[in-house]
């Protein structure tokens, strides 16, 4: 089967599993990268994510994760969600955590995608990732095509806006490639950096993982730096705030993922429940959520903050 013939299978198989977009990049070194990762990580910008201080190479070249991976399939997941949580609460999950935990949703797509090619082009040995591993999974998606890196380092796409899981199947597998995308739609627009509220997104594309709300709510293991006391806004779980303003996402349309269905109980938690909720509640509500991230620790400790600190006349006022 010639690559042309193959390539388009793939996608189109990539397509019917619920993938927005699918395209597909040569293997190798990400050179072009190495100065921004290693200035990223020696001006401590991965704050208590030590694990990002590892496997630099390895990042750097999907050859040194996959055995002979000769092509990266990279795709898109929308989870832009049909209804969000009340901005009138107090608290808030980022969007992305309203269903299912992402990860086993996509690489269970991702195993069907891998397993399709074994019975249908030919056997090939990959390994999937959905923000795992040493992947640098947003400079595999602009090598394949599907989007360019915004003012607040997120994948943005014309068609897509930025509301989407990237996932890769990197695979021994030599396929016809897409172009790189070469542009960068961003122009003068700074509304992501003007409304991060603790001021984390540089002009450069830059995020500083200590002042960002997303790494405060889940990644930080300590309390919650009090300088940020009046500006935290709502957020017990991540931040869709640099989203919510990009005008690109004026293109976003709800998904179709069933796993990502926000469960009505959740939908209907008010302040009280919030800041009643026990560690059994938290279980049965987030079990299979990415919520467990934080575990119930962490999240009751974010509720503790807000609850302490919350200004309605400075929450989050982006719809």
């Amino acid at each position: 089967m010639n690559k042309h013939y193959a390539s388009s299978l793939i996608k189109e198989f990539a397509k019917n599993l619920g993938f927005q977009e699918c395209g597909i990049a040569q293997a190798g070194a990400l050179e072009d990268h190495r100065e921004k990762l290693t200035n990223w990580l020696e001006n401590g910008c991965h704050g208590e994510m030590h694990y990002m201080m590892n496997n630099v190479e390895k990042r750097l070249d999907p050859r040194r994760v996959v055995e002979n991976a000769r092509s990266v399939i990279a795709v898109l997941q929308n989870y832009y969600p049909q209804k969000s949580l009340s901005e009138d609460s107090p608290y808030l999950i980022s969007r992305y955590a309203y269903g299912h935990d992402y990860h086993d949703v996509i690489k269970n797509k991702l195993r069907k995608l891998h397993q399709y090619i074994n019975q249908q082009i030919t056997p090939a040995a990959g390994r999937v990732f959905t923000d795992s591993a040493p992947v640098l999974e947003r400079a595999w998606a602009i090598r394949a095509g599907l989007g360019w890196s915004g003012k607040n380092s997120m994948l943005l796409s014309r068609k897509n806006g930025s509301y989407f899981f990237i996932g890769e199947l990197i695979i021994d597998l030599e396929l016809e490639y897409d172009k790189p995308y070469s542009g960068n739609h961003c122009g003068n627009c700074r509304q992501c950096i003007d409304a991060c509220p603790t001021k984390a997104i540089s002009g450069n594309g830059i995020i500083d993982a200590k002042r960002c709300i997303s790494y405060l709510t889940i990644e930080h293991t300590g309390s919650i730096p009090l300088e940020f006391e009046d500006t935290y806004s709502q957020w017990v779980f991540g931040c869709d705030i640099c989203q919510q303003v990009c005008p690109w996402n004026r293109f976003s349309i709800p998904h179709l993922e069933p796993m990502f269905a926000m469960h009505d109980d959740i939908r209907s938690l008010g302040a009280v429940n919030w800041e009643t909720l026990s560690e059994e509640r938290f279980n049965e509500l987030f079990s299979k959520s990415p919520l467990m991230r934080s575990k119930f620790k962490g999240v009751k400790k974010n509720v503790n903050f807000l609850k302490s600190s919350y200004n309605p006349a400075k929450s989050n006022p982006i719809s």
